[in-house]
């Protein structure tokens, strides 16, 4: 309403105020109804997923929240021998870096959960226990057929994949990588950020 001569003047319809034709009012009022059913269809369909859990192969995300190995999606299957990896260029198709880092092919994987002693070792002890941890490494590689399941994050910054690995064994069942290492090889649970040294 609005004050003219002492008189009040109605400037709204009775559907209230109407936009100028060609106003970005105008243009919101004419998409509004598809706007809100788009909403609502996009609501429905995210409710429905979080009934229905993640779909088959869908990535596993923080291992904090993996589920039981048992449960866990498919991924892709590795299988063969893997040697140490050598230095000057000299790489086997399949090899371990160290004790938390092997390569298949031009690929190199990194074991999410755990972080092991460098190999460029800065004290003897750490050289020992970074020895152990890879020769840990390896023995469960060439224990048989593995599978890879990526993480939240696809590759860390040194451009190495994020891989959570799992064996599965018979009756459904799977042991985790991750587990073997911490228990015997040397390895401490680790999930992102400050890493303690080893010396």
């Amino acid at each position: 309403m609005a004050w003219a001569m002492g008189k009040v003047i109605d400037l709204r319809t009775p559907q209230g105020r109407k936009p100028q034709p060609g106003s970005w009012g105008a243009a919101f009022g004419a998409v509004r109804p598809a706007l809100v059913l788009i909403a609502l269809a996009t609501l429905g369909v995210v409710a429905q997923q979080a009934r229905e859990g993640p779909a088959p192969g869908a990535a596993v995300h923080a291992l904090a929240a993996l589920p039981e190995p048992a449960a866990l999606a498919p991924g892709e299957r590795v299988s063969g021998h893997f040697a140490r990896c050598g230095g000057g260029g000299d790489w086997a198709e399949l090899c371990v870096i160290d004790g938390d880092t092997f390569r298949i092919g031009e690929r190199r994987v990194r074991v999410l959960g755990i972080d092991t002693p460098e190999v460029d070792a800065r004290c003897p002890a750490e050289a020992r226990a970074a020895e152990q941890a890879t020769q840990a490494l390896q023995d469960w590689l060439n224990l048989g057929p593995f599978v890879l399941l990526e993480g939240a994050e696809p590759f860390d910054r040194f451009g190495r994949e994020l891989r959570q690995v799992v064996r599965r064994t018979g009756a459904g069942d799977a042991t985790q990588l991750a587990d073997f290492m911490t228990a015997e090889g040397g390895a401490r649970a680790y999930g992102g950020g400050m890493r303690g040294g080893w010396c």
